[in-house]
């Protein structure tokens, strides 16, 4: 029994732009995609409902360079975050900060794995878009009305008239030869498909729109004003709030002002006990320690000196913490290496000085006073001072039921 023809579908139109060859199934589909690939035809495809296992191959399709376009995007992205953060922190406004180098890789990393997924997810979506030639408004196969159910149960394959190859005729026969079950013939408008004048006008008009707003502000901050600049986010600038002697009905008397809760100490006021918050007794520094002296205040001022002070200067005092190595080693212009706590200089001070030290920090030493309390800083300081009796006991320091146990 002969084969059925396919039918031949001719729309209305002017040049023929591409065929559309509709088969029944994916297989059919399949081993038609291989005929045209075998033919030589570079300007043509297939549509299906959903991806069909096998057809890239069919097709010739090579592996895609997208991978490489993240790759090179996700590069990109770590060296503008690299550069951007040793712009900022070594060049346009270095800070050092505890010895610390001004450029440093791993406090960079976060930044720069941002970026790297940034530049790469951006590569990615503007890639598939340039390498599938997106977004298209129009093409020729949308005249068929066969190729709507490709979105549905239809199987398509079509060759574009831009093929260096394509004959209608030959092309024709080929999709007929291959199992077409029906074939149509798409045809550019014979109208044309002029952009209207009116969209031109609306896209000029709202990119002067556009460009509106930035050359306001640039107006606006070009020149001195005698009135506060323009301020929609106040940022607690401007607070509710009740001013010196105005009224206030919250409380008995409808004053505002309210009087110091019993037993609060304004900030710099401290004077009661200048020994305990100044470690100073008139001018001169305290000799003896104005908070209880235990064991528990020892290792609780040892828990201190480990976390806020061994950095730099080393666990037992000698001034050899990983801070102070590394700042050595790379010859740091500004660092000022620490002095051993045993020293002579160090050792002579009076507890209330080592105290001043720890509280306001002294050359390249930040002060402390923010991050640790005053029971805590006596607490570092009763053990620098016995971190400096361990290194110079005699044996007048040894209880007497011991000393025998160190002949």
């Amino acid at each position: 029994m002969a084969e059925k023809e396919p039918t031949i579908a001719d729309a209305p139109g002017g040049a023929v732009a591409a065929l559309v060859a509709q088969f029944a199934g994916p297989d059919e589909l399949v081993e038609a995609a291989s005929q045209v690939r075998d033919a030589g035809y570079r300007y043509w495809d297939t549509h299906t409902p959903y991806p069909i296992h096998g057809m890239d191959r069919a097709m010739g399709i090579r592996p895609t360079v997208l991978p490489w376009m993240v790759l090179a995007g996700g590069v990109a992205g770590a060296a503008a975050a690299l550069l951007m953060q040793w712009w900022m922190n070594a060049v346009d406004y270095p800070y050092i900060i505890s010895g610390k180098p001004l450029f440093s890789l791993p406090a960079f990393i976060p930044v720069t794995f941002e970026l790297i997924v940034l530049f790469s997810a951006l590569t990615a979506f503007v890639g598939v878009l340039a390498l599938n030639q997106l977004p298209q408004l129009w093409h020729p196969v949308f005249q068929s009305r066969r190729f709507a159910r490709a979105t549905s149960d239809g199987f398509f394959l079509s060759i574009e008239a831009r093929d260096p190859k394509f004959e209608e005729s030959r092309a024709a026969e080929l999709l007929q030869s291959a199992g077409a079950v029906a074939i149509d013939v798409c045809r550019m408008p014979a109208t044309g498909r002029e952009v209207p004048t009116g969209v031109y006008w609306g896209v000029a008009t709202l990119a002067i729109l556009a460009i509106l707003p930035p050359l306001g502000v640039a107006w606006y901050r070009s020149g001195a004003k005698k009135l506060p600049r323009i301020h929609p986010i106040l940022d607690m600038d401007a607070q509710p709030k009740y001013r010196a002697q105005a009224f206030n009905p919250l409380f008995p008397g409808g004053m505002a002002s309210r009087p110091a809760v019993p037993g609060t100490i304004a900030q710099g006021e401290m004077d009661e006990n200048t020994a305990l918050y100044l470690g100073k007794l008139g001018e001169q520094w305290v000799d003896e320690f104005p908070v209880p002296v235990s064991m528990e205040a020892v290792q609780r001022g040892r828990e201190r000196f480990n976390i806020y002070c061994a950095p730099c200067h080393g666990l037992t005092g000698e001034g050899d913490g990983m801070v102070s190595q590394r700042a050595t080693r790379r010859a740091e212009p500004n660092w000022v290496p620490p002095l051993s706590l045993h020293a002579e200089p160090v050792r002579v001070q009076p507890v209330g000085q080592l105290y001043n030290t720890v509280t306001n920090g002294i050359r390249t030493m930040p002060p402390y006073a923010s991050q640790i309390s005053v029971e805590d800083r006596w607490a570092i300081v009763l053990y620098v001072k016995a971190l400096q009796r361990s290194q110079h006991a005699t044996l007048d320091d040894v209880p007497e039921e011991m000393r025998e146990k160190l002949r």
